[in-house]
């Protein structure tokens, strides 16, 4: 009989060495980002046509964070959690997306330009940021960043803003390159800050100064078109929008500026402690106050119309060719031009929420609220 061998000690030794490198690389997968990220994806979302019934109730509602710039993008609702990131269908409520970490925590999250950005914490920094498409889930780009904990996103057409009291910088969302950056001056603290058509308004209080100053840069190279100081009054100055015209509360009061030189174009009352909103159309701005949405011309701030509302509406619904605002109330959603205000339709819905910004998707209408989303149907 043929004498079985041993094989030789350096097959022993490169048996050894592959097990002790696939032992390494399993803890390393176990420990990665890539073992911790949960990614699923969807085929583009498939909204049915027309607008909503006449009568609807509730249909499904989620405890979730509405992402800022929209709660529907691309036939998708759109949420946050400390983990991630969810696009859900607008008809049913389920999950047809999402984005998630284990190992890190969400910053922040917007939507703009189709696509969702993202901003996640991982150790003591927001220092990873991801843009997905807002239809399907699919990932358009990462990157590193370097942001405190406290980093708040915002966004507007092609610009992505993110803010802390220490400064700000503006992305860029179809690529995820770094714009520009603005750090106040030495004894200046950022207050606020919003990204709209005008550009990018900053709210900063300065040292040796009462009053809150007011600066407008422009939103791809953050050069200054003008700055002027807010009088403080009876508390600090409140900045709603950076759109066409800029938006600032002061006391009681809503003041409309010029985006051309920050000049006092119209007032609107505000009621105490009430907050006050704002949302850009092309054919209007919009401002919810004491409420009262009022429609003002972009540039000039000539009032066009103005109706009662409970809350403000995220922006035209097109599905059937016309637009038409839908205007939270207190019977339900008034379907208004944004041009003229002249109604289109209704939509019953008694005991809606106050405070809700409503969108249309096909015949469901998502009201969003801090903490929650409801569909009606």
């Amino acid at each position: 009989m043929a004498r079985l061998e041993s094989p030789p000690l350096r097959v022993w030794v490169w048996a050894a060495a592959t097990l002790a490198l696939v032992a390494v690389a399993v803890l390393l997968w176990r420990g990665s980002d890539a073992a911790a990220t949960s990614s699923t994806t969807a085929a583009p979302a498939d909204v049915p046509p027309g607008p909503p019934a006449g009568a609807v109730s509730e249909a499904w509602t989620t405890e979730a964070d509405p992402l800022h710039g929209g709660v529907v993008a691309e036939g998708r609702v759109l949420v946050g959690s400390p983990q991630g990131v969810r696009g859900l269908d607008p008809l049913s409520g389920e999950e047809a997306w999402h984005y998630t970490r284990e190992n890190a925590v969400l910053c922040g999250a917007t939507v703009t330009d189709g696509v969702v950005v993202a901003v996640f914490r991982t150790a003591d920094r927001c220092d990873e940021a991801v843009a997905l498409d807002a239809g399907t889930g699919v990932r358009a780009w990462t990157r590193n960043v370097n942001f405190r904990p406290g980093v708040t996103l915002g966004s507007t057409d092609r610009i992505v803003l993110a803010a802390t009291p220490t400064g700000i910088v503006t992305l860029d969302p179809a690529g995820g390159g770094i714009r520009w950056r603005y750090v106040p001056p030495d004894g200046c603290e950022l207050l606020q800050s919003a990204a709209g058509d005008a550009g990018v308004a900053v709210l900063q209080r300065c040292a040796g100064s009462t009053d809150p100053q007011l600066r407008l840069v422009d939103g791809f190279d953050g050069d200054l078109h003008w700055a002027r100081d807010l009088p403080a009054g009876g508390g600090t100055p409140e900045l709603v929008g950076a759109d066409l015209p800029v938006v600032v509360r002061v006391d009681d009061e809503v003041q409309l500026l010029s985006a051309a030189d920050g000049s006092l174009l119209t007032t609107l009352p505000a009621e105490p402690g009430a907050a006050v909103r704002q949302v850009a159309t092309d054919p209007a701005l919009l401002v919810l106050a004491a409420g009262t949405l009022t429609a003002v011309e972009p540039g000039s701030a000539r009032p066009l119309w103005s109706t009662p509302a409970t809350g403000l509406p995220a922006g035209p619904d097109t599905a059937d060719g016309t637009p038409a605002l839908p205007v939270p109330t207190s019977d339900g959603l008034l379907h208004l031009d944004p041009a003229t205000g002249a109604e289109s339709g209704r939509t019953a819905a008694p005991a809606l929420p106050d405070g809700a910004v409503a969108a249309v998707a096909g015949p469901a209408v998502v009201l969003a609220l801090p903490g929650e989303v409801r569909a009606y149907r």
